[in-house]
């Protein structure tokens, strides 16, 4: 009986969340003709669903290393340097919120009229985020705006630099000190752990903001207004309560199957390194990129590197198994964002995409 009615109240929720998921479908195609209304709506809606979908490489393990802590004591730490964050961007850079990254070629104009598609992408981004599938928010959110091929080519080419970036420092990482955090993290950690982890987690939850508020900003005008400003910050921090009370969700059950991430020490590690590669991508240029993917890069060479200096619990076939489902569920994400790109974009055009990164990626010969 308890299995039985486990699963009609499982079914049930599920039918609600999908009959919610309908609704904001129908009010986004009604309402796309109505500039105010629709981009006000994107923003909601994109501001929860990017923020809920990335939670795992932000602040995924901040809350996997803290259960102990009470929900709204996390809550008001990332809320203040949720704050401090946009506030020094809106007041530095002319009331843009998004740390010029909308000032890249091909973003730079903010949208003249909406079309059904750019306002349904954050509502399939929900509906992906509850099927607990981390996808790339830049392409599936941002990539609806790209104003031309070679806007998407760079974004693409940056991601994959990011990925494997990610990826070679983390296997170099982990492979020199997995054996001696093996041996020397035992026990409960110090208190100075605890503080570090706090630390680096508030950094790279900045930087990861710095990157990635365009997916949510580019709804909106350019520049904010004071109220605009204080209208959208009021909401977003909202959302991070729900969020925190949430314990992140669903798809914060990815960070979990790792290996030590509850670990405070591991955590700050991991943090240290995702948001120093963040760091570096931010300076290179205002090209947006796609955050998942240098995460899910690090993630990878963490657990094969510590697999390979046998510090991991995972047998072979687990650590494949897992590392395999991430690609798989990312890519799947990254087909829909370009699917979406190329629907809304007709100048987007698949082909002269792939040809634009083939070009980027393969060296240039000298001539003979």
């Amino acid at each position: 009986m308890v299995i039985k009615k486990y699963w009609a109240d499982s079914i049930i929720r599920e039918a609600l969340f999908v009959l919610f998921l309908i609704s904001l479908l129908v009010v986004a195609y009604y309402i796309r003709s109505t500039y105010l209304l629709a981009s006000w709506f994107g923003f909601f809606v994109s501001a929860y669903s990017v923020i809920a979908n990335d939670s795992i490489q932000t602040i995924g393990t901040f809350l996997s290393s803290n259960k102990q802590s009470r929900w709204w004591v996390l809550w008001i730490y990332v809320s203040v340097i949720f704050f401090l964050t946009l506030f020094y961007s809106w007041l530095f850079y002319n009331g843009d919120i998004s740390h010029q990254r909308l000032m890249a070629k091909g973003f730079e104009e903010p949208p003249d009229n909406f079309v059904y598609l750019q306002l349904a992408a954050p509502v399939i981004l929900l509906g992906l985020t509850r099927a607990k599938v981390p996808v790339s928010t830049s392409f599936l959110v941002l990539g609806t705006f790209v104003g031309s091929s070679s806007a998407l080519r760079d974004m693409i080419f940056k991601s994959i630099q990011g990925y494997v970036a990610g990826f070679s420092i983390s296997l170099i990482f982990f492979m020199l000190t997995a054996r001696i955090a093996k041996k020397t993290f035992i026990g409960r950690p110090p208190m100075a752990w605890y503080i570090g982890q706090w630390i680096v987690s508030g950094l790279l939850w900045s930087v990861w903001l710095q990157q990635d508020l365009a997916n949510i900003a580019v709804f909106l005008p350019r520049s904010l207004s004071p109220l605009e400003f204080l209208l959208l910050v009021s909401f977003i921090i909202v959302e991070l309560g729900v969020l925190l009370f949430l314990r992140g969700g669903r798809i914060q059950s990815i960070i979990a199957e790792k290996s030590d991430v509850s670990d405070p020490r591991y955590a700050t590690m991991i943090d240290a390194i995702y948001a120093l590669v963040l760091f570096y991508f931010r300076t290179v240029n205002r090209t947006p990129m796609s955050t998942t993917w240098v995460f899910l890069g690090l993630l990878g060479g963490r657990e094969i590197s510590m697999w390979v200096r046998a510090t991991s619990k995972m047998s072979f076939f687990s650590m494949i198994s897992m590392l395999g489902s991430d690609i798989v569920r990312a890519v799947f994400g990254f087909l829909i964002s370009i699917w979406l790109s190329t629907s809304v974009n007709p100048h987007v055009e698949v082909s002269r995409v792939h040809k634009a990164v083939v070009e980027k990626l393969t060296p240039t010969n000298p001539a003979h």
